[in-house]
């Protein structure tokens, strides 16, 4: 029971933290707007979190989790010689980025300022940059010349998703007079990244 209510006290400063992360920004956050946020004390953060960081890696592994079992969906391919296997992908990345912008957007702003979090980030990343770099090696193994080592092209294929979605979602896009509709923006990142590493162009 303790143990049960421990996970969702947890829970509840995370899904506070994210709220008031969209309200103010991550850098501005402090533990106490968390608490507040929460109907919590200001000292049973500590219970759960060492600092705000802590709390922010534990939203980061929340949403590698998320993406590990996404993987598990209809649809999902490993084989990149696909061109509807690297679509799935950009998809799911440009959705789950949408759905997620205030932690992605906190992301990034934790690890611009904080070279230690960044490394954190990092580490727990690289199993799906790998992941990622296996897609490609399949793709070059179907007869891909791939314009690089795959690790390095997995590193570029997830910073041009993450820079893209966040850019355009985030509303400074270059002024198109009309929106991006996500299908647009799904369909152009699909075929930039598929002509990149080789896949048959139009």
């Amino acid at each position: 029971m303790r143990r049960q209510q421990a996970a969702q006290t947890g829970a509840e400063l995370k899904a506070a933290a994210v709220r008031v992360f969209a309200r103010l920004g991550y850098l501005n956050t402090k533990i106490t707007d968390i608490t507040a946020e929460a109907g919590r004390a200001a000292g049973s953060f500590y219970t759960h979190f060492a600092n705000k960081e802590a709390l922010l890696e534990s939203l980061l592994s929340d949403l590698l989790a998320q993406g590990d079992a996404s993987t598990l969906t209809e649809g999902h391919s490993h084989d990149f010689s696909d061109r509807d296997a690297v679509r799935w992908h950009v998809a799911s990345y440009w959705n789950f980025y949408r759905d997620h912008r205030v932690v992605m957007d906190a992301l990034q702003q934790a690890a611009i300022v904080d070279p230690e979090f960044a490394r954190r980030s990092r580490e727990l990343s690289e199993p799906d940059l790998h992941h990622m770099a296996d897609h490609l090696i399949r793709a070059r193994d179907a007869g891909f010349v791939l314009p690089g080592d795959p690790l390095v092209l997995a590193a570029a294929y997830t910073a041009l998703l993450s820079g893209f979605a966040s850019m355009w979602q985030g509303g400074v896009g270059s002024d198109l007079g009309r929106a991006l509709s996500d299908d647009e923006a799904i369909e152009t990142l699909t075929s930039f990244i598929y002509a990149g590493i080789g896949g048959p162009r139009a």
